[in-house]
């Protein structure tokens, strides 16, 4: 039996109400659904709420096994970084993740790898695990550079990164080519393209490194995509909005 983490990215959704009258409701689906019960250490639930919901959610999981973390950390916990959200108060806030380039970021705010890179050695300096976003452009895609692109991805956002330092590192990867597009990543697509990566990142001595596929994942195709091979869980979005969707895609990523 793999290890799966399934993580739930709001975005720019839902306000601190919001956000626990969320998780009363996800609770208690959670609870009723006996199967949950034996979810084990394998199996992980994870959430991204917006920075400004965090301690919303905080509140609302205490006791829980389900996990949290933000979407976006600076390199630094504190100083003058405007608007910036710090691992250091994430921590205290019992926060366990880190959500690190993730496509939005790097497409509006010119994220770069080397930034990046300084992100995740922050993420675990800090005790946080960093969740790491790879993925190529439609653009990209279709000139056969998806190759090219993830290896600078993974090879410049990951440099001095080990196995001993970076055991809670997980990848992410999202088809950018397949989110608002349109076009569907194919489970053929999926496999070649995490094969790929899992290759890459045996290649830097991360072999053990779980990979999360992240292109428009929902309750009816998990249960296909979860028995792809290098496949250990999934980054959802839109899906993870509401309660019933959710719990019916985690449901369906059991193995």
């Amino acid at each position: 039996m793999k290890n799966i983490i399934i993580a739930a990215n709001w975005k720019l959704n839902k306000s601190p109400a919001e956000t626990r009258s969320f998780f009363h409701a996800f609770n208690e689906e959670f609870k009723k659904r006996s199967s949950y019960t034996q979810l084990g250490p394998k199996f992980q639930v994870v959430f991204f709420p917006s920075a400004i919901s965090i301690e919303a959610a905080s509140q609302s999981l205490k006791g829980s096994s389900v996990k949290f973390g933000a979407q976006n950390i600076y390199s630094e916990s504190q100083g003058a970084f405007t608007g910036e959200n710090s691992a250091k108060v994430i921590k205290e806030l019992d926060g366990e993740f880190a959500l690190i380039g993730h496509s939005e970021r790097r497409q509006y705010f010119q994220e770069s790898n080397s930034l990046l890179n300084k992100k995740i050695h922050h993420a675990l300096k800090s005790e946080l695990a960093p969740m790491y976003c790879i993925g190529e452009t439609l653009e990209e895609r279709e000139t056969g550079k998806t190759e090219s692109v993830l290896l600078a991805q993974l090879t410049e956002g990951l440099k001095d990164i080990t196995a001993s330092n970076g055991k809670s590192l997980v990848v992410a990867y999202e088809p950018v080519w397949a989110i608002g597009t349109g076009k569907i990543a194919t489970p053929e697509q999926v496999k070649d393209t995490h094969a790929y990566i899992s290759k890459t990142l045996t290649q830097l001595g991360l072999a053990t490194i779980p990979i999360l596929y992240g292109g428009s994942v929902k309750a009816a195709n998990a249960q296909e995509l979860i028995q792809i091979p290098h496949v250990s869980g999934f980054l959802v979005g839109g899906a993870s909005l509401e309660v019933a969707s959710f719990v019916d895609l985690i449901q369906n990523s059991q193995v």
